[in-house]
């Protein structure tokens, strides 16, 4: 490990990126760096009322990243450790909406029912960061409710592999749009490298965003976001994992969702079983009963869900890729 802050990295509006691979990199960091990144909503920040119409004011420039940085000592075949340390929302305000043929609710290209499509519109929240919380307007009454402000990080990846350039709208194997409450601060994410240097970018930071994302659109913000970066040597990682002071977690990306759910419960299996020494059919009767099963999205062009189970439950369990969690938790310890 080396040290605290190296730099701020502040994109201009041409330099943020629609897709993970394809991109030159924008700075070049190694495993031990602390560094913040400044990244933009979902909408580049064009919407900022009820007026602004998503598909008037921003199609096609949905979910741009700030990135991708390129990890000096990442290879093929390793691991890119990514610790959230923090993330402030970069406004006071925080945006969201519905759209035409997008959502868990309502009719798609893909499922074509005969009734019209959702109105598009736009709901306007106000953070109040010393409270911590953010409020709820209803736009056809004047009910109000205030949230707890639990910032995220619904877009966070590497680059595929195989040449590959993927759009920031599409989680897999590489992350991307994961859009999941639990990429939050203090949350250490592991992704499996795909090319030299690992390519790593994110953004399309949320206010909050419930389990599911029933709409697929959380509350939407900029944000500055603080990370530090480690790289484990020759250990693979298949699928996005997290891991946080009290749980392990993976990630399944697929439709249909119940391929998502078998993706995430098979890693955490077989993750809890290869840390405790379990028995496969041991660690997946530990896993059945003890594990919960929380759902990113229903609505990106792959669902999202996760198997996560308490860290305390698994008996003896060796400290996942070395201890890269506690290392980065205690490099950066006072940032949150």
């Amino acid at each position: 490990m080396t040290g605290m802050d190296t730099f701020t990295y502040r994109p201009a509006r041409d330099e943020l990126a629609y897709t993970f691979g394809g991109r030159m990199p924008v700075a070049h960091v190694r495993g031990g760096d602390v560094f913040a990144v400044v990244t933009e909503d979902c909408f580049g920040g064009l919407v900022r009322g009820p007026a602004d119409l998503p598909s008037q004011v921003c199609l096609p420039y949905l979910n741009p990243v700030s990135g991708p940085f390129f990890v000096e000592d990442a290879e093929p075949g390793d691991t890119l450790a990514v610790h959230l340390a923090a993330i402030t929302p970069a406004r006071d305000w925080g945006v969201s909406s519905t759209f035409p043929h997008f959502g868990a609710l309502t009719s798609t290209t893909h499922t074509a029912t005969l009734q019209p499509p959702l109105e598009e519109r736009v709901w306007v929240y106000g953070i109040d960061r010393r409270a911590g919380t953010i409020r709820f307007q209803a736009t056809r009454s004047d009910h109000t409710v205030d949230l707890p402000l639990e910032p995220m990080i619904g877009t966070i990846g590497v680059a595929p592999g195989g040449f590959e350039a993927r759009s920031t709208l599409v989680p897999d194997t590489h992350g991307g749009n994961l859009d999941t409450p639990h990429l939050r601060a203090g949350t250490t994410l592991y992704l499996g490298v795909n090319v030299h240097g690992a390519m790593l970018a994110l953004g399309d930071g949320h206010a909050r965003q419930g389990e599911g994302e029933a709409c697929g659109v959380g509350v939407e913000i900029a944000t500055t976001t603080t990370l530090a970066i480690d790289v484990i040597k020759g250990v693979t990682t298949r699928w996005p994992r997290l891991e946080t002071d009290q749980d392990i977690l993976t990630i399944g990306c697929a439709r249909p969702l119940e391929d998502a759910y078998r993706i995430a419960q098979h890693d955490l299996v077989g993750w809890a079983s290869a840390l405790t020494g379990l028995e496969t059919l041991d660690a997946y009767q530990l896993v059945s009963q003890a594990g919960r099963a929380p759902i990113g999205n229903v609505c990106d062009p792959n669902y999202t869900v996760l198997a996560a189970v308490d860290k305390t439950l698994l008996p003896a369990a060796r400290r996942a890729y070395g201890g890269a969690h506690g290392r980065l938790r205690r490099l950066t310890a006072g940032l949150q």
